[in-house]
């Protein structure tokens, strides 16, 4: 690991004390905005209506396929050209190291061969039927061996996984009611589309749009890592299921303290609630997922995105019990009517495609790759706050990590959002582009892909180091 950060070993800087200097901020958003702008000219014009395409009759809202490409805290959407590996190029043939991999969905890296061989494979010999394929066997008995439980089920998206589990799980305990954590996230899921107020009441997320009814009605929402409130809901045993990532990652990363998925897990049984894990952004933990390295035994469990090497595609596993109570659930309904799944879950092309990425991506060895790149960005940020005395921290969660606006590491999602500073955000993000570095839109957090290299680490180090002490102010002042 040591080869990593031995070439830009830092000495404490006594010039910064560091703090931000507000001024210098804004100036520097402002000056990094211009400097968007300026090398994306197609861009540009695509994004105010004016591309060489331009159908006057109407076309995508604000330009983009999904409205939300639109919160990028950057002037307009970066139009995609190219992606390979960790690399992203724009219209404008500006190339860029990615860490940010489609927010997960291409993990494993853009366009990875095993992916090609499923895309062509199916290609020739079909891409749906309603029918499973030759490989449903392999696939089915790889899953259970990589992430433990023994049934299992396709979705095209984590959402409609989330979706079907949770009406699984309300059918095997007969009861109607879910519980979630302030600060998660589950997709497009409308009963986990609730937040705390600032008095601890659960509300629909502001983000919700016309939803059919109040998702408070049917969740709790509680604090991550309050076992005491958790223990108090459950006991009520009126709970169908708990749905929970292992570590919180949409408000920023929040670890779960010591012995706290044990125990959500150990009061889950107590009271008869079944536990989901949805592991779509902890897959990054390692092999198996966070479940799997940390020997955890959740109810059901979901994984989305990256699974099948960015073709659309979600995993939803459960327990033998649970298997018992969809069968019977199926015997009492005529043929055809189970009313769980979609046409196009479990095709030719999913199958396919999990089967290549089985063999090839989600391996121990392409863990072992990331997971030491992702070692290798924690030390080189870690000596950058060391050396500007940044009251900051990292959180990684495998090959996944995250700057901290604090020593504390937060415990929960309000712990969290108080030390938000969107503006700092903005900055970093903005530079890193402009630096050649592509991370999430929000939080910075970083991806380290399977093709990252020890250059592209000590690049990115020299551009997160010049973008923080562009903005500090110096001693004294």
């Amino acid at each position: 690991m040591s080869e990593f950060v031995e070439q830009v070993e830092l000495e404490h800087n006594h010039e910064f004390d560091g703090q931000i200097d507000r001024e210098k901020l804004k100036t520097f958003i402002a000056q990094n905005r211009a400097k968007y702008i300026e090398a994306r000219p197609k861009g540009f014009l695509k994004a105010n209506g004016l591309g060489d395409n331009l159908n006057k009759d109407g076309g995508f809202f604000g330009g983009v396929p999904q409205h939300w490409m639109l919160d990028w805290p950057i002037p307009f959407p970066l139009f995609v050209d190219s992606a390979k590996g960790v690399k992203i190029k724009d219209i404008d043939g500006n190339e860029l190291i990615d860490l940010c991999l489609g927010d997960t969905g291409a993990m494993f890296g853009h366009s990875p061969m095993a992916t090609q061989k499923a895309l062509n494979e199916a290609g020739e010999n079909g891409l749906t039927s309603m029918l499973p394929s030759k490989y449903a066997d392999f696939v089915g008995a790889k899953l259970a061996q990589i992430f433990g439980l023994p049934n299992w089920q396709l979705a095209l998206t984590a959402s409609d996984a989330n979706r079907f589990a949770l009406r699984i799980a309300r059918l095997t305990t007969g009861r109607q009611k879910i519980l979630v954590f302030d600060g998660c996230y589950h997709g497009a899921v409308d009963e986990t589309t609730v937040c705390l107020d600032k008095n601890g009441k659960t509300i629909a997320k502001p983000s919700l749009w016309g939803s059919a009814f109040d998702p408070a009605i049917n969740t709790y929402c509680v604090p991550f890592n309050d076992e005491i409130e958790i223990e108090g809901i459950l006991s009520g045993q009126d709970v169908a299921c708990i749905i929970m990532e292992p570590a919180l990652t949409n408000c920023g990363i929040v670890p779960p303290m010591n012995g706290f998925l044990e125990f959500v897990i150990k009061c889950a049984k107590k009271y008869g609630t079944l536990v989901l894990m949805d592991e779509t952004h902890t897959l990054s933990t390692g092999y198996g997922g966070y479940s799997k390295v940390h020997n955890l035994k959740p109810d059901l469990f979901v994984a989305g995105k990256a699974v099948a090497g960015g073709v659309p595609c979600a995993i939803w596993g459960f327990s033998d019990e649970i298997k018992d109570a969809l069968e019977k659930g199926r015997a009492n309904l005529p043929s055809g009517h189970s009313g769980i799944g979609t046409t196009l879950g479990g095709s030719l092309l999913q199958l396919s495609a999990l089967k290549y990425s089985i063999e090839c991506l989600l391996t121990p060895q392409t863990y072992e790759k990331m997971i030491e790149s992702a070692k290798a960005l924690e030390e080189e940020l870690l000596k950058i706050i060391n050396s500007l005395n940044l009251n900051w921290s990292i959180v990684r969660i495998g090959a996944r990590l995250e700057i901290i606006f604090s020593k504390e590491i937060p415990k929960n999602a309000d712990e969290m959002r108080a030390i938000f500073d969107y503006e700092l955000e903005e900055a970093l993000h903005l530079g890193l582009i402009n630096h050649g570095f592509l991370v999430t839109p929000f939080h910075n957090m970083l991806l380290a892909g399977p093709d990252l290299n020890k250059e592209n680490i000590l690049q990115y180090s020299q551009a997160v180091q010049d973008i923080i002490k562009s903005i500090l102010k110096n001693k004294g002042e």
